[in-house]
Formats: C-alpha cells, structure tokens, sequence
C-alpha cells in the first residue's frame, strides 16, 4: 500500500483566504458550512412519512435542519478546540482556523456555547421531544470527542448514531412514525460513510497516522475493506428489502419504489470508486457538492421517490 505524509513543508503557514480574514469568517469556516448536507437526514422522515406536500411540516422540518445546523456547528468548534493540537500536525486540519491560530479560544468556545445552548433551546420550542434528542445528539458528538473516539469499532458506531438522531428528529419534529426501515437504513449508510472515513485517513496520513488519531493504530486497510464490504452488501440488502416488503406496498399504494435501487447501487458503486481511486472519502459532504455523478445520482434518487411516492 502507498503511504502518504505530510511533507516538511506542509507544516509552513498557510495564508489565510480572503473570507478567512475577520472573525466571522473564521467562526463560519470553522462551522463547516460545506458538512451541513450530512443535516439532510432530517428531511427522511418528510419524505417517507409523506407530508412532503404539507407546508407546516415542510416548514417544521426545515426548522430542524437549522437546529442541526447549529448544534453540529457548535460540536465542530468544541471538537477543533479539543484535537488543535493533534490538527497542526495533520496536514489538511492544520489549515482549520483554531489549529493555525487565527481564531482564538475563547472566541471559539463562546459560540460554540451559544449555538449549542440556543440550538437546544429552539428545539424544545418546536417540539419538547425534539429538543430531548438535540440534547442526546449534543451530549454523545461531545462525549464522543472526549473519549469515545478512543475505542475502536465504537467510534464509528458513535458517528453512525449521530446519523440516526438526525433521522429521528426529522421524524419526530413533524410527527411521523419512526419506522424501523428509517432505522436500518440510515445506519447501515452511516456505517458506510463513518468507515470510509477511517480509511482514508489511514491511507492519506500514512506513518503519521497513529500519531494524529490513537484509534488508526487498531485499523488497517484490509480490515476497514472488509468491514466496508459487509455494510455495502447489508445497506444494498435492507434498502432492497425495504422497497418490495409488503409493508411498504401497503403503505404507500405503489409496488414501483424498487424502480429507485439502481440510483442506490450507482451511488454507492460511485462512492466505493472515489474512495479506492481517488482517495477520497475524507468529507463525504465534500464529495457530494465536489462530484457531479454523485451530486446528480443523489438528485435523481430524490426526485425518484418523490415522484413514486406523491405523484
């Protein structure tokens, strides 16, 4: 396997960009605006429950995304600010504002504070039970930050769960039932997506991988393949399932959702591609807005099932 490590020179400063210059550039930089697709999740449940027509739910849902928004921000900043440190010595992270210096702690931790206590807030006031898992997804993303990315396979399972709250929530802030279909299938992708990460990671840091993130030294390659391999088989497996259990036929009126597997099959292929030929696999949001035959599948995927499930 080729390594890769950041070269000598990698560990010189980098100027800031043009937006990077004022402290709320810096702030927004270090929300992470572009991973704020990974909060699309909580549209699933609007989707699939079929109140994608009903504009108070449309409108509730989108309230959720901005809560998602906001805490995960909050969690990116906490998180930069735990890891700048190890950041300085990776060699894309060290660009992230709080690791070069440009953004100072403290400014840092009072908006991480701010968002994630007024995410919290807002959440309750759409929905008590929402604002109960807003809290539980802030409390496990901070947890998994202070300790639960040490424990190999854990630290994977944890980001997966992330995932899943983000479902749940959408479901729960427009008042549809989380179905265990939702359930399944958001996991198992988020496996997929959590794994990948750790591999490339693996392959981009090379030698220096251990000493940026403790828990690479559990991994290697060949077993993040095979782990790989058996949640793409199972996420294909369930979706599949899914669309053709009579369940599904009974409760949407249409047999035809199966029509939407080869969108699922092509994304992942595409995915898997990018991943093992690219190295990619480091930002899945990333990958989304940056390549167009994923970016165009994913589009084609929605407007599929919307089209079969309301038209």
């Amino acid at each position: 396997m080729t390594r890769l490590s950041a070269s000598p020179e990698s560990h010189s400063r980098v100027p800031a960009a043009p937006n990077d210059r004022t402290t709320a550039g810096l702030l927004l930089t270090s929300l992470r605006p572009e991973q704020w697709t990974k909060n699309l999740f909580v549209f699933a449940g609007l989707l699939f429950g079929g109140r994608l027509m009903q504009a108070d739910a449309l409108w509730r849902a989108a309230c959720a995304f901005a809560v998602f928004c906001a805490v995960s921000g909050a969690v990116y900043l906490f998180n930069d600010l735990a890891d700048r440190e190890a950041d300085q010595r990776h060699p894309l992270k060290r660009m992230r504002p709080i690791a070069s210096g440009r953004l100072s702690v403290r400014t840092a931790l009072v908006a991480g504070t701010m968002l994630g206590i007024g995410g919290i807030v807002a959440a309750t006031y759409l929905q008590p039970l929402l604002g109960l898992v807003t809290g539980a997804y802030v409390a496990l993303l901070l947890l998994y930050s202070a300790a639960l990315k040490h424990l190999v396979i854990v630290d994977v399972l944890t980001i997966a769960a992330g995932f899943v709250l983000r479902a749940v929530a959408g479901a729960i802030v427009i008042e549809v039932p989380i179905g265990h279909w939702l359930l399944i299938c958001t996991t198992l992708l988020a496996l997929f997506l959590a794994l990948s990460k750790r591999r490339h990671e693996l392959v981009l840091l090379g030698d220096g991988a251990i000493g940026h993130r403790r828990i690479l030294e559990e991994y290697s390659p060949y077993l993040l393949d095979q782990m790989i391999a058996v949640v793409t088989a199972s996420t294909l497996i369930a979706y599949t399932l899914y669309t053709v259990n009579p369940e599904t036929t009974e409760r949407f009126g249409t047999n035809r959702l199966g029509l939407t597997i080869p969108f699922v099959l092509y994304g992942i292929f595409r995915y898997l591609y990018l991943v093992h030929q690219k190295r990619g696999g480091g930002s899945p949001a990333a990958m989304l807005l940056t390549d167009g035959p994923l970016l165009a599948c994913v589009a084609l995927w929605t407007l599929g099932v919307a089209l079969i499930l309301y038209v």
